[in-house]
């Protein structure tokens, strides 16, 4: 059994996507929580869905980090249950302090929407290990604030502890600013926690999960996240 959690924001527009994609590859429902609320479930996971919360005023991500559900997700991750953050979530997980960083605007200044390689830096993570680590993998991309940025020490530390979970690439695997479509830092697509419990990622695992959808290389996300859950309940 997965218990799975989705936030739910104004202006997610990605909360029934993620809510279907974990369905269809769980068999089980995740359960739609309002960001006014005052608690999360019980949950083996917590989704924070891409969109554009509160209208992306202030900065993206800003003001939906304190929503009054935010208190109890910190908490939680804090304590241990795993949070994946997609797209906007990624901006949310950083303006909780629950990943360093920021993302800021797309280097073009252009609203980017098309699939993308990224190369698999770490397969240990309780969302990345149904992928081997080197491989590559194709995932939508819908952002216009997707460039991840970092002092240096930080990027040191998230590379030196293994914390780059996705980065740009091409079919090949190789890694340059050419294969980089927003600027990001060293071509940062994802990255983890201290723990590897948390997952910050830009793209979109929740948009190509089945063939009709154009590839499933999103969906060992979602089969990790199941499968790590069966093997801490063992």
């Amino acid at each position: 059994m997965l218990r799975a959690s989705v936030i739910v924001f104004p202006g997610s527009n990605c909360d029934r996507d993620v809510k279907t994609a974990i369905e269809r590859i769980t068999g089980f429902a995740p359960k739609m929580v309002w960001h006014g609320d005052a608690s999360v479930p019980s949950s083996d996971v917590i989704v924070l869905p891409g969109g554009f919360s509160y209208g992306d005023y202030l900065r993206c991500g800003a003001m939906a980090a304190h929503s009054p559900i935010m208190k109890d997700v910190v908490a939680k991750a804090n304590a241990g249950t795993p949070v994946i953050g997609i797209c906007n979530g990624f901006q949310i997980l950083c303006e909780s302090g629950l990943l360093p960083g920021a993302l800021m605007r797309n280097a073009s200044l252009n609203f980017i929407c098309r699939d993308v390689f990224l190369k698999v830096e770490n397969d240990q993570t309780f969302f990345t290990k149904c992928y081997r680590k080197g491989e590559v993998i194709k995932v939508p991309i819908a952002h216009g604030e997707g460039n991840y940025f970092a002092n240096s020490e930080t990027l040191d530390r998230l590379e030196g502890e293994g914390r780059v979970a996705f980065r740009y690439s091409d079919a090949a695997g190789a890694v340059s600013s050419e294969t980089c479509p927003n600027g990001a830092q060293r071509n940062i697509a994802g990255i983890v926690n201290e723990t590897g419990r948390v997952l910050g990622m830009m793209p979109h695992p929740e948009r190509l999960y089945e063939s009709a959808l154009g590839g499933t290389d999103g969906r060992r996300v979602f089969e990790s996240i199941l499968l790590s859950t069966l093997e801490a309940a063992a």
